[in-house]
C-alpha cells in the first residue's frame, strides 16, 4: 500500500531546533527525511521519531557540498517520494568583531547559512512547482531585526536568507508553493556552547549595553517546532509569511518588579 503521509525534509536535524522540528513533524504524521552532518545524532533523531510511531530516514548531508546535494536531489523521488515541505533549520554562528572577522570567516558563514540553503532550494523547488504544491520554511533569527555586536557574519547571512525568502514569496505566488519565515528569539540550543567564557562575557556585556539582552528567558527548541508545525498546517488558501516568537521573561517577584519599575 502506498504511504500517503507527506514527506518533509528537515536540515540541521541532528540537534537543537532542527531535531525538535523533525521529531514534532514525525509524530504528527509526516515522513521525515532528517539531514545534517552528524551521523550518530541524526540516527538518534530518526530513532526517536520511530519510537513514537513515526516514519523517519536519516541522511548525512553537508549543505556546503554541492555534489552531495545534487546526488541527494537526483535520487530523492525514488528513495523517498515527492517532497511535501523543506524546513531549513541548519545554521552556524561564530563571534567576532567586524575588525576581527576575516573575509574567509565571513565567506564560511555565508556558505552554510545562505548558500547552503539556496543549494537545497535550487535542487528541490522545481519538482514542487511542477506538482503545484509544496512548502519551504526558513528558520531565521531575531538577529535580523536586532543587530547584535560581535555577530555580524551570522546576522548578515540570516538577513540575506530572509531577503531570499521574501523574494521567493513574490515569485512563487500562484504556483501552489508557499514560502514562510519563522524568526525565533533566544532558544536553548548547542549554538554558542563552544565559545570561550571570556568571549561570552564580552558578548553579553555589549548586548546589555545596547539593550539586546533584556532577561535570561530562553525558549525550548520544541516551542519553535510548534510554530513550524502551525505554519505547515495552515490552510492552503493562507500563507504565514513571517512569524517571530520570543521567550517570555521569567516571572519576577513583586519586589523584583518594583525594583525594575523604579529604574
Amino acid at each position: 500500500m502506498k504511504d500517503e503521509r507527506p514527506v518533509v525534509v528537515v536540515t540541521g536535524a541532528s540537534s537543537g531546533i532542527g531535531a525538535a522540528v523533525a521529531l514534532r513533524l514525525g509524530v504528527a504524521g509526516c515522513r521525515v527525511v532528517a539531514t545534517g552532518r552528524d551521523a550518530a545524532r541524526l540516527d538518534g533523531t530518526a530513532a526517536a521519531i520511530r519510537a513514537e510511531g513515526g516514519a523517519a530516514t536519516a541522511v548525512c548531508l553537508d549543505l556546503t557540498a554541492a555534489a552531495e546535494i545534487e546526488a541527494f536531489a537526483a535520487g530523492f523521488g525514488e528513495s523517498h517520494g515527492a517532497v511535501g515541505a523543506l524546513v531549513l533549520c541548519a545554521g552556524d554562528a561564530d563571534i567576532a568583531t567586524v575588525e576581527e572577522l576575516s573575509p574567509a570567516g565571513l565567506a564560511a558563514m555565508v556558505d552554510v547559512n545562505l548558500l547552503g540553503a539556496h543549494r537545497l532550494i535550487y535542487a528541490l523547488l522545481p519538482e514542487m512547482i511542477e506538482r503545484r504544491r509544496g512548502d519551504i520554511v526558513v528558520v531565521s533569527s531575531e538577529n535580523v531585526t536586532r543587530f547584535k555586536p560581535m555577530m555580524a557574519a551570522y546576522t548578515a547571512s540570516k538577513c540575506a536568507l530572509e531577503a531570499l525568502a521574501v523574494t521567493m514569496q513574490k515569485e512563487l505566488e500562484g504556483t501552489g508553493v508557499r514560502t514562510s519565515i519563522v524568526r525565533p528569539g533566544s532558544t536553548r540550543t548547542a549554538m554558542g556552547s563552544t565559545w570561550a567564557p571570556a568571549e561570552l562575557g564580552a558578548l553579553f556585556g555589549l548586548w546589555g549595553r545596547w539593550g539586546l539582552a533584556r532577561h535570561s528567558g530562553r525558549m525550548d527548541p520544541d516551542h519553535v517546532a510548534q510554530v513550524v508545525e502551525f505554519v505547515l498546517g495552515a490552510p492552503r488558501e493562507m500563507n504565514v509569511a513571517c512569524v517571530e516568537v520570543q521567550p517570555e521573561a521569567p516571572v519576577a517577584s513583586v519586589e523584583e518588579a518594583k525594583t525594575v519599575a523604579a529604574k
